[in-house]
């Protein structure tokens, strides 16, 4: 299969364009409902298939199953994908009108995360073929440790990445409507959603690494591996507000995606030296497995009405009021602008993150200071005579400034 440079760009073309439409059309922050996230779905979805059907127009039959096969696991996988994202913004209390725009971000960033893999996944495979052997074994081995963890759910607590972020990224407890960052007092503070950000494209990764060796069982070409990587994620925003508050009616789909898994593993492995599976004879399995899943998950749980994940019982946190919105600074210019109003909030809502000396920073009226050991004071005591001259440069200099 050959593609031409020019068909790469017009499919990065329509790519981009597709998102600037997504952008347009959600540019004000509101909370998007079931009838919406439908047709939404079915926009996206009508876009991949259509696409299907311009590579088995113009690259023939066997071409346009493999870019189907890839399409439907890739669109399989999302969903468990959807269902992580689910936990992530009901546990850190996301506004469900600030979802969309945090979303989008992921996409996008799922978007250039997975054309690095596809692109190096490639490479190894043209060079080293035995990395097929690494594929194969690394798909079952997946889908074994999925069908003995389907019970497990995530616990964002215990994150890593989530502990690093708190750790070392000075941060506000509050959401400031869209922005992923503010500045008070002249220091940048990352705000909940750029946080939010970060788990879901860590996350994403994660999915990735099982999603790209599976999609390599069904097609060798990497134009067919982006392109159905490609339509099958730019879906993922409008299934998930579909799909969200339907996640507890999914209850054999874990297992499903498993077997999938499985499966396409078994393809690869017999592929390399043994036997050809026919695409259409996978693409059938796939989807029998999936269609096989949904339906007896749904039977299963007929009755139940949606509902949202689990929240815990404190958000962890909150949302900023106008007062608190209109007294930020301007992000990204400094020097002559007078700081805003003090934040009513100020002294609480800075946490995480270390400073220059490598204390813990924490909120001091609208700056951030390094908290170096010294008794914070206390509202209303008046502030001790200095007994020494402060060192040029530090922390209590650029306050007064």
């Amino acid at each position: 299969m050959s593609v031409p440079v020019w068909g790469w760009v017009a499919v990065l073309g329509v790519i981009l364009a597709m998102l600037m439409v997504d952008l347009f059309a959600h540019r004000r922050a509101h909370v998007i409902g079931v009838r919406e996230a439908a047709v939404w779905s079915g926009v996206w979805v009508l876009f991949g298939v259509g696409f299907g059907a311009v590579v088995w127009r113009l690259f023939g039959a066997e071409h346009g199953q493999q870019y189907f096969a890839g399409y439907l696991i890739e669109k399989s996988l999302a969903v468990d994908n959807v269902f992580v994202w689910a936990i992530l913004l009901t546990y850190f209390a996301v506004p469900r009108e600030y979802q969309h725009r945090v979303l989008f971000l992921g996409v996008v960033g799922a978007l250039v995360f997975r054309g690095a893999f596809i692109a190096a996944g490639s490479v190894l495979i043209a060079n080293f073929s035995w990395v097929l052997y690494v594929f194969a074994a690394f798909l079952l081995y997946t889908g074994v440790r999925m069908i003995r963890r389907r019970d497990e759910h995530l616990d964002p607590e215990a994150s890593r990445v989530l502990r690093l972020f708190r750790r070392y990224v000075p941060m506000t407890d509050r959401y400031h409507g869209q922005r992923l960052v503010i500045r008070r007092g002249g220091t940048l503070l990352a705000t909940p959603l750029l946080l939010v950000l970060v788990l879901i494209e860590v996350t994403d990764i994660v999915f990735a690494v099982d999603s790209i060796p599976a999609i390599f069982a069904v097609t060798d070409e990497p134009f067919l591996v982006f392109t159905a990587n490609a339509f099958a994620v730019l879906g993922l925003r409008a299934m998930y507000f579909l799909l969200a508050d339907l996640i507890h009616r999914f209850i054999y789909l874990k297992l499903g995606l498993a077997l999938v898994l499985i499966w396409v593993g078994i393809k690869m492995m017999l592929k390399i030296d043994v036997l050809y599976v026919p695409t259409t004879l996978s693409l059938a399995v796939v989807a029998s497995i999936i269609a096989i899943s949904i339906g007896l998950s749904l039977r299963a749980t007929r009755g139940q009405v949606r509902q949202a994940p689990p929240a815990p019982a404190t958000p962890p946190f909150a949302v900023a009021s106008a007062a608190e919105l209109a007294a930020l600074e301007p992000t990204w210019r400094r020097g002559a602008e007078r700081p805003g109003p003090r934040s009513p909030h100020a002294d609480q809502d800075v946490v995480g993150g270390r400073g220059r000396s490598g204390g813990r920073q924490r909120a001091v009226g609208d700056g951030v200071l390094s908290e170096l050991g010294a008794p914070a004071a206390q509202p209303g005591t008046p502030e001790p005579a200095a007994t020494a001259p402060t060192p040029a440069g530090s922390p209590h200099d650029r306050d007064r400034a």
